[in-house]
């Protein structure tokens, strides 16, 4: 154990700068496979070279990169930390860099949440966390309390990252138009159709639900879409970007608008009544007993949101289609 610790294991000892450290990016006498890919051929008269020892192993690697060979990037075999589960490979986080990127085109420049998530590549969801965790950590600048940022470099360093360089184009961190999992879909529906007509998405949305939205405009970023058709007819590049910026436009409007009429219905119908120095105030909504519906399920009623399981797996319903309509 300490032949190998002393040989090809030191390099274990330190990260390796700006790339990650794993085990499978190593052969058996300690040496970065990525890096002997790209080293120059070896004279044939030229000795072998011997297994690294304690102190050359991580030198070796860190003189290449002072004198500017710079490592390959990480391939996938270089993101596998566990030699026997070759299925797991080690996902890249978000620097610090493209972080603060995020929350400053978010609460700097005003940008919607959606705006930014197709600008950089990273899913909405990401980049409303990025923000809140990033207003915190401003707030607890402000307070004066301390942070661990040794740690959080420690940990980034042995991590990849999706790095960001303004005087690049963006590099995509995730795929960020997955389309999101209904709770309509989750049943089984066995629907005749006629071959002679055509049934699309749109169609399969309403077999599921009436008022469920075909795919492509549940997605998060339907307007990608649109962009790629335009592409394709041939639309040029400013007159794309013209046509998207008008786009986003109305629909800042439409869902300024939806906010506003959200809230005068939430005043109109909840009662509030705020005690005389108290810290609490009480909300009181008008409910209906009826409102739940005929099979109970009605999304109106008290307790709806606990859901009711289908009963298409259930044993002894019946799955086929009665009638035909």
């Amino acid at each position: 154990m300490f032949r190998w610790l002393h040989g090809p294991g030191s390099v274990f000892k330190e990260p390796l700068p700006g790339s990650t450290n794993y085990l499978n990016a190593y052969n058996a006498n300690g040496q970065l496979l990525r890096a002997l890919e790209n080293a120059p051929p070896r004279d044939a008269d030229e000795p072998p070279p011997v297994a690294p020892g304690e102190d050359d192993a991580l030198e070796t690697v860190e003189k290449n990169i002072a004198g500017g060979n710079e490592l390959p990037k990480e391939g996938a075999q270089d993101l596998m930390p566990f030699p026997l589960n070759r299925n797991f490979r080690s996902q890249a986080v978000l620097s610090e860099e493209l972080r603060e990127e995020i929350w400053r085109r978010v609460i700097r420049e005003g940008k919607s949440v959606k705006v930014v998530s197709a600008e950089l590549g990273v899913e909405m969801n990401r980049v409303g966390a990025v923000v809140r965790l990033k207003s915190v950590e401003k707030e607890w600048i402000q307070k004066g309390k301390p942070l661990a940022r040794p740690y959080a470099r420690a940990i980034l360093n042995m991590l990849p990252q999706t790095s960001f360089n303004p005087d690049l184009a963006p590099r995509p961190h995730e795929s960020i138009n997955d389309l999101p999992v209904h709770q309509a879909t989750l049943q089984q529906i066995f629907h005749p159709t006629s071959e002679s007509c055509a049934f699309t998405r749109k169609d399969a949305a309403k077999v599921f639900d009436g008022t469920l939205l075909p795919a492509d405009e549940r997605i998060p970023h339907p307007e990608l879409i649109e962009l790629e058709r335009e592409r394709l007819d041939g639309v040029p590049r400013d007159e794309r970007i013209q046509r998207q910026r008008e786009r986003l436009k109305v629909e800042a409007g439409k869902r300024e608008a939806r906010e506003v009429e959200r809230r005068a219905k939430e005043e109109r119908e909840i009662k509030v009544v705020a005690p005389l120095g108290g810290r609490w105030e009480f909300r009181f909504k008008d409910i209906s007993v009826g409102d739940v519906g005929k099979d109970g399920r009605g999304e109106k009623g008290v307790g709806w949101r606990y859901g009711i399981p289908h009963e298409d797996r259930k044993k002894g319903q019946v799955k086929i289609p009665t009638r035909v309509a």
